[in-house]
């Protein structure tokens, strides 16, 4: 340091310091006596000269400078670093406040790892547009993230979808490919799952569509990743998990659990679907439920399915066995504030009921399977 003050002409009232490589090899503190006879080595032991040389950085601060900035008082309103990220682990915000705060969020390994909305740029959302935004378009993609329902189905399933986002309404290809054939299109599915597009918005652009169709809409492309044709198994399975999403909010309807004073069914704006009559005690036995929510979906699906000429008789007696597995599945499963009753997750004394979701979808499984060996034999 001080060979470099002597060949630099450096004042005495500089600070120095000695870089290379972006590292700090020496450096002066402030207070200590300026000395031309430094004896301390440029290089410490650690750091091996290359046979060339190195290329060292002097740089140099003014000690009035570094007492003016010491002296200074932080500002209260900025935060550092390190403050501002203990400030955002202590607030965890949800996706979506639509569900409450137990599905606030997805699940956090089976779920949509993206969302896009259209923006401004392509079609609306201009001053004086009547249709919504595209910050209310994106609220509405995580709304369906987060339903309970597609969230069961995504967890059942071991799914995770890319992204999900928003068909252009206006100037999308496949949509026009469609319409010129004299169909319409509600969504589509890219590559078994890497993205999924929904239709979110009405032809008029006025608003957005009803909330069932969308996640119908969503569950219709979600059975995309197996089948990518509409056969017979593509509507057998589309059927199921229609089946488990509705069951899913039937369940919550059972249970003490509400979002803003409402059932996730009335949210989902599917009562009518899982409880077709007012019972005289409040409240409908399970089979009966899942009665209604089999006789609600036949007439949906059979009106899909004869666009492909396919009858809905030929995936009845799978709804049927689907519903009975169901229903065995999550006996005494009911959700009281978010807390499962019947189960292990109450208090963990209950062995009975210890499997995990998994495991009892595993079991049912190969239930079926020798179930069809049986009948093959």
């Amino acid at each position: 340091l001080a060979i470099c003050r002597q060949a630099l002409d450096i004042e005495e009232d500089v600070i120095l310091r000695l870089v290379a490589k972006g590292k700090t090899l020496a450096r002066e503190n402030q207070g200590d006596a300026r000395s031309t006879t430094d004896e301390q080595p440029a290089f410490p032991p650690s750091i091996k000269i290359p046979n060339g040389g190195a290329k060292i950085i002097v740089m140099g601060s003014k000690a009035q400078v570094i007492e003016k900035l010491y002296g200074r008082r932080s500002d209260p309103l900025m935060r550092g670093f390190d403050e501002e990220r203990q400030a955002r682990n202590r607030v965890k915000t949800d996706l979506s406040s639509a569900w409450g705060k137990r599905y606030g969020n997805q699940h956090k390994q089976y779920k949509f790892c993206r969302f896009e909305e259209c923006t401004d740029a392509s079609f609306g959302s201009r001053p004086g547009a009547t249709t919504p935004h595209a910050f209310e378009a994106r609220r509405l993609l995580e709304k369906l993230a987060c339903d309970p329902g597609v969230q069961a189905i995504m967890k059942s399933r071991e799914l995770v979808v890319g992204s999900l986002g928003e068909m252009d309404p206006i100037d999308d290809r496949l949509m026009k490919e469609k319409e010129r054939e004299g169909g319409r299109l509600l969504g589509y599915n890219t590559n078994m799952g890497m993205r999924i597009d929904i239709k979110l918005r009405s032809d008029d652009l006025a608003g957005f569509r009803p909330y069932p169709e969308l996640a119908s809409t969503l569950i219709h492309e979600i059975s995309h990743n197996w089948c990518a044709d509409h056969d017979q198994l593509f509507w057998t399975n589309f059927a199921q998990m229609r089946i488990e999403y509705l069951w899913t909010h039937a369940q919550l309807m059972h249970g003490a659990y509400f979002v803003g004073g409402r059932r996730t069914a009335s949210v989902a704006e599917v009562t009518d679907m899982i409880v077709t009559s007012n019972p005289a005690n409040g409240m409908l036995a399970r089979t009966e439920m899942m009665n209604n929510i089999c006789n609600s979906l036949v007439p949906e699906i059979q009106r899909d399915m004869l666009q492909h000429r396919l009858s809905v008789q030929l995936i009845m007696p799978a709804m049927a066995a689907f519903s009975r597995e169901l229903m065995d599945e999550t006996q005494g499963e009911i959700e009281v504030e978010g807390r499962r009753l019947g189960s292990a997750d109450d208090d963990g004394n209950n062995s009975s009921s210890a499997l995990s979701a998994r495991e009892r979808a595993l079991a049912a499984a190969e239930k079926r399977a020798r179930g069809a060996k049986g009948q093959g034999d």
